[in-house]
């Protein structure tokens, strides 16, 4: 139970550092298409729209984003979290990031377990101009073991940013 209740105050805190920074100005808009379940025998295309802020939250680089994804079988994910931008090269970023957020099994046969789903990242991108970068990303969502069946699933995706 207390494990429960520690899981839930976390993802209450990223949701909410989420929410908190609507009032920042918006730097980077993401669209992404990708593999759902790419190792595994469930998968599907995946399609996120991701929204970072250019506020950092408590060190530099640490940005709160929004997410939206949908798979062509009907699973849906909504949620926010923290990543970390780091620009390792003129170009080259490496962002680590992980969240929380609300998940609908839809007519996949793949189920989750639980309706809280936590996202982890890691995305290595290229910026190509001041706007525009391209990235390559591998995600995980579980529940984190907040119910006794957690699958867990790996998605694949390509990036389109887009800096306004």
């Amino acid at each position: 139970m207390k494990k429960h209740i520690f899981y839930a105050l976390c993802a209450s805190i990223v949701v909410g550092v989420a929410i908190t920074s609507l009032n920042s100005h918006a730097d980077t808009l993401g669209f992404a298409v990708g593999s759902y379940d790419f190792d595994g025998s469930h998968s599907a295309a995946d399609f996120r729209l991701d929204y970072e802020y250019d506020t950092s939250f408590l060190v530099d680089n640490l940005k709160p984003w929004l997410g939206a994804e949908a798979t062509t079988d009907g699973s849906i994910w909504l949620g926010g979290g923290l990543l970390y931008d780091w620009q390792f090269a003129d170009s080259w970023h490496l962002k680590p990031g992980l969240g929380a957020g609300y998940y609908s099994r839809g007519s996949s046969d793949l189920d989750l377990g639980y309706p809280v789903e936590f996202r982890s990242q890691l995305e290595l991108a290229k910026d190509f101009n001041p706007q525009n970068s391209l990235g390559l990303a591998v995600s995980h969502l579980s529940n984190a073991n907040l119910d006794s069946d957690n699958p867990g699933v790996e998605i694949l995706s390509v990036y389109w940013h887009y800096k306004f």
